[in-house]
Order: structure tokens, then C-alpha cells, then sequence
């Protein structure tokens, strides 16, 4: 798309997408003249604004005013910016001092840095788990939660923790569960979680049984299925957009997880790492753009996604900065266990 622009097109472009961004407000001629890039006359300039809306890189929303980017006009813009630059530092340290004190389950720490990105950018975050049809079963344990009730417990290698309830026929004492969670662990722990084995008799009825119990619901609750999505900051998107109709049909696609797993695994695959307008295909969302990044394959457990949805308007250079960089350290995070 570069030789599609000379130096100076490329530049007045650039001030506009920039113009843009900044201030919401159509962008005229004056704004762009001023500028120590743009060393021409307000007239060349809007000669040349005429052109790029010719060529579909800009579009005037009215006679009278100024132009916006067009989802070409913002591409051309991202692909021209270097690879992702460096945070403000009250942004760095914000990631330290996170990351520093981010410990607990997985869930919990994802769902704290979906919060953190969003923060972090003002615009919705998501964090979808690593599948889990990859990571081994680190422990099993199964507790008492009522004489006829009980829940087992798996930490996977990638950090998940799965639990299902388990409704038993009858009461169980604790050392029975004591022995459930033995025979368990004698025989899954180190297990790809997804193939779970039938488990060798042990001559006991009851705890064959329970093992049978606890064995099923361990495959109930791992498998590409079974990836958790994190919604941060979905609020912020009401105040991206002037129109109603436009919030409220972002926010039904946000509410639906498959869309949103789909949409970030889409452009992954598509070897981007934004994705603008209708480049990513679904029309509720045809006035955003996503910024998306993979984080925890280095474990070999499965690799997540973490990104951020604004409008197209987005503030890209940030936004890239700090999924690139909130990506990284949660990278860090899983290797460290």
C-alpha cells in the first residue's frame, strides 16, 4: 500500500488519522498546514485532501467540514507505524507494580488484567484462557461439601483450575474422599487433562465408583470448549460512540463469548495484530478496531489471546504499546508458575 502515496500524500494522511484520533472533530486543511511534517501551503493541502478521499483514504461526512479516515485510511496509518513503541512510564509502572502483586488462580489474575488493560487504554479488554487440551494435570484433589455432595479440584499445568461437583448416592466419609483423592492422583497427575484413562479396579466398589464419578467430570470441564473469556471495561464503549444503536449492538457481541473467541482467534490467524472496521468481518462491530496478541505458548500448554476493542478511532500507537507490553509480562507470569 506504500507506493500507493508519495512522501507528502503520506504525510498529510498521517496528520489527519493523528488530527483525528486526538480530537474526534472532522479535520480541515488549517489543522494540517500548521504542521512541522506538512511544510505546504493550506491550498496544496487541500488539493491534496481531495485526492486521498478520491482514492478512498479519506471521507467528508459533510460539504462543509473537514475529512475523516476512512478503515483504508486507518491501515495505511498502522502499517506505517514502527513496531510497537515504548509505554509512558506511569504506565510502566502500573504494569510492575500489577505483575508484582498478581498471584492466586488463573481466572483470577486473567480477569485482573483484562481490568488492567482497560484501564490502561480506555477502551474494553478481553483475555481468553489458553485451551486446555494441551496442559497435564498438576494435582487432583476431591473435598466434602455436604454428607452427599463433593467437588474435585484439578490444577492444570497452564495455571486453570477446573472443579465440578460431584452428587453422590450416598454419604461419603472423609476418608473415603481422603482415598478417592489418592487413587486420583496416583493415576492422572502428569495426564494430558483431555484423556483422562479409565482408572485400574482397586477391589473397592464404592471408590471405583466415586473414581468413575470423579474421572467423567474431569473431561467434562477440560477441552478447546472450555476456553474462559474476561471482559474488562465493556462500559468504556458507551462513551466511544455518539450513537445509541452502534453501543448497543457492540455490547451484545461482547456479552456472546464464542463471537469474541472467534474474532481474536480470526485475526491472529490472519498473522495481524489489528484489525479495523469491517477487515474482521462482523458487522455488529464494523465501527471498531482490535488489537490482539497470543501470550503462554512458551510453556507448550496452549497459547491465550489478549486484546482491546475500541472504535476505529483508536489510539493505535497506545494501544499496540500496551498489549505488546501486558502480553509479555503475563507471558513471564505463566512461565514462573
Amino acid at each position: 500500500m506504500d507506493s500507493e502515496l508519495d512522501d507528502r500524500k503520506a504525510a498529510i494522511l498521517r496528520a489527519v488519522v493523528e488530527e483525528y484520533i486526538e480530537t474526534a472533530q472532522p479535520v480541515g486543511s488549517g489543522h494540517v498546514a500548521g504542521r512541522p511534517d506538512v511544510p505546504v501551503s493550506s491550498a496544496t493541502v487541500r488539493n491534496e485532501l481531495a485526492a486521498l478521499e478520491k482514492e478512498g483514504f479519506l471521507v467528508q461526512p459533510h460539504t462543509s467540514a473537514g475529512r475523516i479516515p476512512t478503515d483504508k485510511g486507518y491501515r495505511f496509518f498502522v502499517d506505517r507505524l514502527q513496531a510497537p513503541g515504548p509505554l509512558d512510564p506511569a504506565a510502566r509502572q502500573q504494569v510492575r507494580e500489577f505483575f508484582a502483586k498478581a498471584h492466586g488462580e488463573l481466572e483470577q489474575m486473567l480477569q485482573d488484567t483484562s481490568r488492567l488493560l482497560s484501564q490502561m487504554t480506555s477502551y474494553a479488554a478481553v483475555v481468553v484462557s489458553p485451551p486446555t487440551e494441551a496442559a497435564s494435570l498438576r494435582s487432583v484433589q476431591v473435598v466434602s461439601l455436604a454428607p452427599r455432595l463433593a467437588l474435585v479440584v484439578g490444577v492444570l499445568s497452564n495455571g486453570s483450575v477446573v472443579k465440578h461437583s460431584l452428587e453422590l448416592a450416598e454419604e461419603v466419609t472423609p476418608e473415603k474422599l481422603g482415598a478417592l483423592s489418592a487413587h486420583l492422583s496416583a493415576h492422572l497427575v502428569g495426564r494430558v487433562a483431555v484423556d483422562v484413562p479409565v482408572l485400574p479396579a482397586t477391589g473397592d466398589e464404592l471408590l471405583d465408583r466415586l473414581a468413575g464419578l470423579a474421572t467423567h467430570a474431569l473431561s467434562d470441564t477440560t477441552g478447546p470448549d472450555h476456553e474462559q473469556v474476561f471482559l474488562g471495561g465493556a462500559s468504556r464503549m458507551a462513551s466511544a460512540f455518539d450513537a445509541v444503536d452502534t453501543v448497543r449492538s457492540v455490547l451484545g457481541a461482547l456479552e456472546q463469548q464464542y463471537v469474541v473467541v472467534t474474532l481474536l482467534r480470526d485475526v491472529l490467524d490472519r498473522g495481524l495484530s489489528v484489525a479495523i472496521g469491517h477487515e474482521h468481518g462482523l458487522v455488529p462491530l464494523a465501527e471498531c478496531a482490535v488489537v490482539v496478541a497470543p501470550y503462554g505458548g512458551a510453556g507448550g500448554d496452549g497459547v491465550g489471546t489478549i486484546g482491546v476493542l475500541g472504535p476505529t478511532r483508536m489510539n493505535y500507537p497506545q494501544a499496540l504499546a500496551a498489549v505488546a507490553v501486558v502480553s509479555q509480562r503475563l507471558d513471564r507470569r505463566l512461565e514462573e508458575g
